[in-house]
C-alpha cells in the first residue's frame, strides 16, 4: 500500500511540474523583450511625426513664398481700349445678308511695373488694328434692321471682341498661359457717304476677363 501510494504522488508532481513549464514565460515575452519593442515603436512613431512636420514647415515655406511674390508683383489685366474705327464697305442684301469691311484700332496696354507679359514690355503700349468683314454673311432680321435705323440716324453701335492667351513674367518666373476675353462696345458717326475713317463718339474702354 506504501508503494502504491508514493506511485501516484510521484505522477501527480511529474504532472504539476510540465503544466508550470507549460505556462512559463518564454525568451521573447520577457520584460526586456517588451521594452525593445516598445522602444522600437516609438522610435517609429517619432520618425513618422518629424517626417510630417517636415512636410507642413515646407508647404508653410512655399505659401509665404507665394504671398510674398504676388504683394510684390501684383499682376494686371491688361486694358485695351477702342481708339479708332473705318468702316470701307457696309451693305445689306436679302435674305439678309451682310457684306461689310471695317477696321478698328485697338490700344493695349500693360499696367504692370515689375511683371511684364513676355511680348508687351512693362508700362508699354501697342496699338492693334485688324481689318474685319465679310461678304454675304447672314444675319437675323432683327440685326439687319437695328443697323439700318442707325445708319439712318447717322450712329452705328458695334461691339468689338477681342480673345487672346497671355502669360506674365518676371525674371526667371514664368507664369502658365491664360484666356482672356474682352468685350468693347463702339458708337460711331457713319451715313452712306463714309468710306474709311470714321469719328468715334468716345474712345471705348474694354471690359477683359482673363
Amino acid at each position: 500500500m506504501v508503494l502504491r501510494n508514493h506511485g501516484r504522488g510521484r505522477s501527480k508532481a511529474e504532472h504539476a511540474a510540465k503544466a508550470d513549464h507549460k505556462h512559463a514565460p518564454s525568451a521573447s515575452s520577457t520584460p526586456e523583450s517588451y521594452s525593445k519593442d516598445g522602444e522600437r515603436r516609438r522610435r517609429g512613431r517619432d520618425a513618422y511625426r518629424a517626417f510630417c512636420a517636415a512636410i507642413f514647415s515646407i508647404l508653410v515655406l512655399l505659401g509665404i513664398i507665394a504671398l510674398i511674390l504676388w504683394l510684390v508683383y501684383r499682376p494686371h489685366k491688361p486694358r485695351l481700349t477702342v481708339v479708332g474705327a473705318a468702316i470701307y464697305d457696309l451693305n445689306f442684301t436679302a435674305p439678309p445678308l451682310i457684306s461689310t469691311s471695317v477696321q478698328f484700332s485697338v490700344l493695349a496696354r500693360n499696367p504692370n511695373r515689375r511683371l511684364p507679359p513676355l511680348r508687351l514690355g512693362h508700362k508699354s503700349t501697342v496699338v492693334i488694328a485688324p481689318v474685319l468683314g465679310g461678304a454675304g454673311v447672314p444675319v437675323s432680321p432683327e440685326v439687319a434692321n437695328g443697323l439700318k435705323s442707325d445708319e439712318a440716324y447717322g450712329l452705328v453701335s458695334m461691339r468689338v471682341v477681342v480673345t487672346g492667351r497671355l502669360r506674365w513674367k518676371a525674371g526667371a518666373i514664368m507664369t502658365g498661359r491664360y484666356g482672356f476675353y474682352a468685350t468693347c462696345g463702339v458708337w460711331m458717326r457713319f451715313n452712306r457717304s463714309s468710306n474709311g475713317q470714321v469719328p468715334l463718339l468716345a474712345p471705348s474702354t474694354c471690359k477683359v476677363d482673363v
